[in-house]
């Protein structure tokens, strides 16, 4: 889990300064959109759309950015429709890549994410080429030095999460079932547990040790697939020594 955890870490961090330039904006709001299309506006009974405006108020978002991205997504106000879509393909060093992005236009997108595999030495796949080396699971990340790791793993196992883990040098890490997520992460809030990151993600069953210019490659293909204005989340099985990433994750 060392690679996931520390790509998520700085993925957050990045986020953070995107958020300044509101670089987020565009993608948290087709996914408040996309969130009440299809559960509807009522973020009490529609689990994707609440986990959507906490991204939206992470970043500040104003209320009425949210609320309309929620009218348009149950049609009280007219908007641009969005097809979700899945790619799959493989990175430098065969690493699995699963993206799941948003589009007004299939072909364009398609288009430019397969440049940017072929210009980082990779390729665009059928779908399902990858798709089984990843299970949807929750994710959640504890600071480890605000915390006790036997306090810690003895409370998530009690309230049911799937697995603890705390090989990462910086963060426990705790993973649920989609279905318990929303509930053991509000149990953590509740006993004052400080979570750093949490989220509904897709995590490898194996991973695949990168190193020198390939592992480089590799997150710069990265980099540029989260860039990309329709790709919301990306996903790959690489474990990355630490010196690696935190070099990449300064230039990111």
């Amino acid at each position: 889990m060392s690679g996931h955890s520390k790509w998520a870490g700085i993925k957050h961090r990045k986020m953070a300064q995107d958020a300044k330039r509101g670089k987020l904006f565009t993608k948290v709001i087709r996914e408040i959109s996309i969130a009440a299309r299809q559960g509807g506006g009522n973020p009490d009974n529609n689990p994707r759309l609440r986990r959507a405006i906490e991204s939206a108020k992470e970043i500040n978002m104003p209320q009425d950015n949210i609320k309309k991205a929620i009218q348009r997504g149950t049609g009280e106000l007219p908007g641009m429709t969005y097809e979700e879509i899945v790619y799959e393909g493989y990175g430098p060093g065969g690493v699995a890549i699963l993206i799941e992005a948003t589009t007004d236009n299939k072909n364009r997108t398609t288009s430019e994410i397969r440049k940017i595999f072929n210009s980082h030495g990779g390729n665009l796949g059928e779908n399902g080429c990858v798709s089984w080396m990843f299970s949807q699971k929750g994710y959640i990340m504890v600071d480890k030095t605000k915390f006790n790791e036997d306090e810690i793993m003895s409370i998530a196992l009690e309230l049911g999460a799937e697995d603890f883990k705390s090989d990462d040098e910086e963060y426990y890490e705790i993973i649920t079932s989609p279905d318990d997520f929303e509930r053991i992460k509000q149990e953590l809030e509740k006993r004052n547990i400080q979570i750093y990151q949490a989220e509904i993600t897709m995590l490898p069953k194996t991973y695949i040790k990168l190193t020198d210019k390939t592992a480089e490659q590799m997150l710069a293909l990265m980099n540029e697939l989260e860039e990309h204005d329709d790709v919301n989340h990306v996903y790959a099985n690489f474990d990355i020594s630490k010196e690696i990433m935190e070099k990449v994750g300064e230039k990111a």
